[in-house]
C-alpha cells in the first residue's frame, strides 16, 4: 500500500528544525558539557565550560543563535519505499524550508553559489541533501547545520590495510592535534571506516547525527570509540584550546565493508555546538 506524503510537510519540518537546532541546545549536549565541567580541575578549563553552558542558556532564553556560524545545512532524507512524494520537487521543498528557516529565524546566511567567485546566495541554500530509500511508509528527515570552523578541520585518508587500527588511531590523533583550537573544542568526533572514498566521508557525517554519547551496537566498534576518546583527551588541548582534560565530548564510529586492497578512514569534527534534529512524517 503506497502512502502519499506531501513535500510541503517536509518543507515545514526543515524550516522548523533549522530554527530550533540553531537556538535550542539538546538535553544530551547540556548533560555532556556538565559532565565535562565536573571532570576539569578548578581553573580556566572549568570556567570555560561554565561560560559555554551559560551561552546555551542565554540563547534559549533570548531566542538567539547559539553560535554566529549557523552553518551550511545538511539534510538526510530516509524515504520509505512505500511512500509517494507528492506536491512537487522534494529537493526544492527542502531548500525552501532552509530559506524560510534562515529568514524567519534571522540566522546568518553563509553559502556562496560558486566556491571560487564567492557570491553569497543570500538565503543559505542550496542545502546538501542525502537520500536513502528504506523499508516502510514513513519519511525521516534529519537536519544538521554544520559550521565550518570544525568542518575545515575534517580529513580523509586512504590507509593501507596493513596499517590496521593503529594506522586509524595515528590518523585520528594527528588530525585532532593539528586542528588544535580551530574547531572550538570540546569537540564531537564522527569517524567513518571502510567502504570507498565517498562512503567513508558520508559515514563520518552520519555519525554526527547519533545521540551524543550513544555507543555503537557493535562490540569491536564500541571499544574503538572508547579508546579513541581516551587518546584524544590525553592531548590536553582542552576547551577552546586553552588546556584541560576534556578535548572531546564523544567519539562515534560507523563502519562498512571495504575492498581487500583498501582501508578508507574519514574524520568529521563537530564543535561543541552539537546541532542536529530529526522528525518522522
Amino acid at each position: 500500500m503506497v502512502r502519499d506524503v506531501d513535500v510541503r510537510s517536509i518543507e515545514d519540518g526543515v524550516a522548523r528544525m533549522c530554527m530550533e537546532t540553531n537556538v535550542l541546545a539538546p538535553d544530551d549536549l547540556i548533560k555532556a558539557l556538565k559532565k565535562g565541567m565536573a571532570e576539569e580541575e578548578p581553573g580556566t578549563a572549568r570556567e570555560i565550560f561554565r561560560v559555554l553552558l551559560e551561552n546555551l542558556e542565554v540563547a534559549r532564553n533570548e531566542n538567539l543563535p547559539i553560535c554566529q556560524d549557523t552553518g551550511m545545512t545538511v539534510v538526510f532524507l530516509d524515504v520509505g519505499q512505500d511512500v509517494h512524494l507528492a506536491g512537487g520537487d522534494v529537493s526544492e521543498a527542502v531548500n525552501e524550508g532552509v530559506r524560510r528557516g534562515y529568514r524567519q529565524g534571522y540566522l546568518r546566511k553563509s553559502v556562496v553559489a560558486d566556491p571560487l567567485r564567492r557570491m553569497n546566495t543570500g538565503d543559505n541554500t542550496p542545502a546538501v541533501i542525502h537520500f536513502s530509500v528504506v523499508p516502510g511508509d514513513k519519511v525521516r528527515v534529519t537536519v544538521v547545520p554544520k559550521g565550518f570552523g570544525s568542518e575545515n578541520m575534517s580529513a580523509i585518508r586512504m590507509l593501507k590495510p596493513t596499517e590496521g587500527y593503529e594506522g586509524i588511531k595515528r590518523f585520528v590523533i594527528d588530525t585532532i592535534k593539528n586542528a588544535g583550537a580551530n574547531p572550538c573544542p570540546p569537540i564531537v568526533v564522527g569517524i567513518g571506516v571502510g567502504g570507498t572514498f565517498e562512503k567513508a566521508a558520508l559515514m563520518s557525517k552520519e555519525a554526527l547525527t547519533r545521540p551524543l554519547g550513544k555507543p555503537s551496537g557493535d562490540e569491536n566498534t564500541r571499544r574503538m570509540e572508547n579508546d579513541l576518546l581516551k587518546e584524544i583527551n590525553k592531548l590536553g588541548i582542552g576547551p577552546q584550546g586553552l588546556g584541560g582534560r576534556v578535548t572531546a565530548l564523544s567519539v562515534a564510529v560507523n563502519t562498512y565493508p571495504t575492498h581487500i586492497a583498501g582501508l578508507p578512514v574519514a574524520l568529521n569534527i563537530c564543535c561543541h555546538v552539537y546541532r542536529h534534529a530529526s522528525i518522522e512524517i
